[in-house]
């Protein structure tokens, strides 16, 4: 794979990769059919994570320890030709191995049988009745009973796609994998018919129904509901990606922007002048950032303006009349359309031409894009970043899907420290607030209607803000304070499957490349060589008896006489072949890791070595990657070698640009436990001054005085509940008070993070509320309070994930207190205090610890 995978995405493709295990196995066995769904949102990169199945399902992969599958053919399968292609080329970017193996099935495509190890794309325009492809299928594939039987094909007949999908699955060395794109789509039966999907499913005639079907859909309950008409298959449990997993992740914007007219009245113009502003203002704040990070590209936004279904001249010409007004110097080749109707505009002296959805991202010459709808499925475009829409307010479903286009961040990356440039405007002339929230929840928590839910993307983490005002830094703090806010500590929150040899070697690489360590991928093979001759002399009996099984191959011989004798057993022993020996090797490669492999065998092999201590080198190694001691016990030293330096170049690495430094956050995320990362200082953000309530009013928010980011007043805006208020004005009154941070709820790298583990061992991240800062003897001083209801069922578990972080960073903070109120009084719990860590590790009931005696008042 050309990308490296996000941890859910890994997690998904694993998934994925035991429902096909199982589905095979079931398959070969038995001849069951079978059929799951791969469920995301827009923007987790479905097309991405399918690509690393498919990799693996061809060549095998170490990284999931899953074999390959020689007879594998997999059909990808859409209604629409445009998507095929997009899908198409989006694989072959994601992967270098498939590039050349994926095919796109023309219409004078004829072959006697899928060729193994192939993708190949199908759409149902290519299975119509008057598609060349299906010439002559009526033998196998008809409505009418009658012709299901016409007799064996004539030698000279045309084989059509229906032949070889046959062969393909009669043919018992293959194995046929059905991948429907967008699995929803061109399900919905017809005149009470099977619609062309269907019947390749289920089979119709002397066609069989496919063996096993992969459906990557918006939501489980799409895939499932349009599958309700397949019979006679197994439902594998279907892989869901956690929606709040992607937003973390970095791929999505975070903060969606609307903004909506505060009184009734024609403020179409208006709001698209204000949209040409912000993104003019967008494009000179990329051009500054790439100048800053040295990049040789600058991101180049775009504006979308969505028009309603059949849209007037004179709309459109006032429209552009309106952009080139408030956008002097814009080219008149700048402006493109993507119509249903697909053909250029001639109007009001403005010539706009059109251009294919999928063209848009790269076509940069393109600041402004005309569109009606949601302009098709499966497009996106990151540089999209203003819309403006004039459809009517009852149709918010088109504004959610069209911005569910655009939601992808750029870089595949979120910008550090800066909430401008992770967010996306969206400007409603023609909504109310009543409207506008609905929209927001669609595009926070998903669609209330089944039929548009995943497709604006969102998960918990994204905030929908209502015409925010920016913030920046406030200038009125020393720069004491902030230095003191850089060098506090977070941490990583461990996650599944992580192997820590590869983890390891793959820093060292980075380390090499950035030049941050000299010649690091040469001291880390030395150093995990040394630990791997050293666990192998410490368990050299396992070892040994581990060669013996590679060089050897037992069996067992049954013989029987011939006229019904009784049946006598012998064992045998055999040598094994090279090939034997070869395929114990990669068993240690998966469990070791193909780089420690190859660099174990460079140490063991002297530099005159002949073919024989080349091969005697292969069978050590297979040897000591069937001992689970010695795998364990490397994979611990990788973990501590790789925390050693994550830690010992963490200010060297400040130095990176962000693109660099992203690789690392990868790296530092791939930790077993919770690992130490460093805060990222906030540059810019923006925050909601009002709060719209459900009926649509007004409050006003407070602003907050000597916060770390203020508006252009000096002020917070915040909307804090009753107890964040006594805990805030507590603090603020004490002696040596300089400023506060609202600690962020979202998983961003301004967020100070602290690992817990569930009761199932499962880690999650709490971020407290506050963090204040405090002017002591020996300088600024950090305070972390975190008021946490007591009655919540993840208390206890955070209390003792905060007790962990007390244990290894406490003394860098001057207080780590927890607040709850109970019998109306506020309770504090220190956890600097030896003999409150230890109860908390002892007690199930918060309420009694905060009543307890070792919990005082709080004032």
């Amino acid at each position: 794979m050309r990308y490296t995978l996000k941890d859910y995405q890994v997690d998904a493709v694993a998934g994925v990769l035991r429902n096909l295990t199982q589905a095979k196995d079931v398959y070969r066995r038995y001849g069951s059919l079978s059929q799951f769904a791969l469920s995301a949102t827009t923007g987790a990169g479905k097309t991405v994570m399918a690509a690393a199945v498919i990799e693996a399902l061809i060549f095998g992969s170490d990284e999931f320890d899953f074999p390959s599958d020689p007879g594998a053919v997999v059909l990808w399968f859409s209604d629409d030709p445009a998507l095929n292609e997009q899908s198409r080329v989006r694989i072959h970017s994601a992967s270098d191995e498939l590039g050349p193996r994926l095919k796109l099935i023309s219409s004078d495509f004829r072959a006697a049988a899928f060729t193994p190890g192939n993708v190949y794309f199908l759409n149902t325009q290519k299975l119509s009745k008057s598609s060349i492809l299906v010439k002559g299928s009526d033998k196998y594939v008809s409505d009418d009973p009658r012709l299901f039987d016409l007799g064996p094909t004539p030698d000279n007949a045309q084989t059509n796609i229906y032949d070889t999908i046959i062969n393909t699955i009669e043919n018992p060395e293959l194995t046929l994998y059905l991948v429907l794109d967008e699995a929803h789509r061109g399900m919905k039966p017809q005149r009470d018919r099977a619609t062309i999907v269907q019947r390749l499913i289920n089979g119709q005639g002397k066609v069989p129904p496919i063996p096993v079907v992969f459906g990557i859909s918006a939501t489980v309950d799409r895939f499932e509901n349009t599958m309700k008409s397949v019979t006679g298959r197994t439902g594998l449990p279907s892989v869901q990606v956690d929606s709040a997993l992607v937003q973390a992740s970095g791929l999505l914007k975070d903060d969606i922007v609307l903004t909506i007219p505060a009184e009734a009245g024609a403020f179409d113009t208006t709001l698209l002048r204000r949209a040409v502003e912000k993104i003019r203002a967008s494009s000179d704040e990329w051009e500054t950032y790439t100048r800053e990070q040295g990049e040789p590209d600058a991101v180049v936004p775009l504006l979308v303006v969505q028009m309603a279904d059949k849209p007037d001249d004179a709309t459109i010409t006032r429209a552009l009349d309106s952009i080139y007004e408030a956008w002097p110097g814009l080219g008149r080749d700048a402006v493109a359309n993507v119509f249903g109707e697909h053909q250029a505009l001639d109007i009001g002296g403005y010539f706009v031409p059109y251009i294919e959805p999928q063209r848009v991202q790269d076509s940069k010459h393109i600041r402004v894009l005309i569109a009606k709808s949601a302009i098709s499925t499966g497009w996106d475009c990151p540089r999209a970043e203003v819309l403006v829409s004039f459809r009517p307010a009852t149709d918010p479903t088109n504004i959610t899907q069209l911005l569910g286009r655009m939601i992808r961040t750029p870089l595949a990356r979120r910008i550090p420290g800066n909430e401008i440039l992770n967010s996306v405007d969206c400007m409603l002339p023609y909504f109310d607030r009543v409207t506008a929230m609905r929209v927001a929840e669609m595009l926070m928590h998903g669609a209330t209607s089944k039929d548009d839910e995943g497709e604006s993307g969102g998960g918990e983490g994204r905030r929908v803000l209502f015409d925010p005002v920016p913030l920046h830094p406030n200038g009125d703090l020393p720069s004491s304070v902030w230095e003191k806010f850089e060098s506090l500590p977070t941490v990583t929150i461990p996650r599944h499957h992580t192997k820590p040899i590869q983890r390891f070697t793959a820093l060292a690489s980075e380390l090499t490349k950035d030049k941050v360590i000299h010649q690091a991928v040469r001291i880390a093979n030395d150093e995990l060589n040394r630990v791997v001759q050293s666990r192998a002399m410490q368990y050299q009996e396992q070892v040994d008896g581990a060669r013996q099984d590679v060089l050897t191959m037992s069996g067992e011989e049954l013989r029987a006489r011939l006229d019904g004798g009784l049946w006598v057993n012998s064992s045998f022993e055999t040598a094994a072949d090279p090939r034997a020996i070869y395929e114990a090797y990669k068993v240690a490669e998966r469990n070791l890791s193909k780089a420690l492999c190859s660099s174990y065998v460079d140490f063991l092999v002297p530099d005159d070595a002949v073919e024989d201590d080349l091969l005697d080198a292969y069978v050590e190694v297979a040897a000591i990657g069937l001992v689970p001691d010695i795998v364990k016990s490397v994979e611990r030293e990788a973990d501590r070698f790789a925390q050693e330096w994550l830690t010992d170049t963490r200010v060297d690495r400040k130095n990176l640009s962000d693109e660099k430094q992203s690789a690392y956050e990868r790296l530092e995320s791939m930790s077993t436990e919770p690992e130490r990362i460093a805060l990222v200082t906030p540059k810019t953000g923006q925050a909601e001054a009002k709060i719209r309530e459900a009926d649509g009013s007004e409050r006003v928010l407070p602003l907050y005085r000597q916060h770390l980011m203020v508006d252009e007043t000096g002020g917070f805006p915040a909307d804090l509940n009753a107890w964040e208020r006594h805990v805030l004005a507590a603090e603020s009154s004490r002696n040596g008070y300089v400023g506060w941070w609202r600690n962020p709820d979202r998983g961003v790298e301004e967020s100070l993070a602290i690992a817990y583990a569930t009761p199932s061992r499962e880690w999650k991240a709490m971020r407290p509320d506050f963090i204040f800062f405090a002017e002591g003897q020996q300088g600024i001083t950090a305070d972390l309070v975190d008021p946490h209801g007591h009655h919540l069922a993840d208390a206890m578990p955070k209390l003792r994930g905060l007790a962990d972080f007390v244990e290894s960073y406490g003394a860098e903070f001057r207080r780590i207190e927890s607040v709850a109120e109970t019998n109306g009084v506020y309770r504090v719990l220190d956890l600097k205090r030896d003999q409150v860590r230890d109860a908390i590790r002892n007690v199930e009931d918060a309420k009694a610890l905060y009543e307890s005696d070792l919990a005082s008042d709080y004032r």
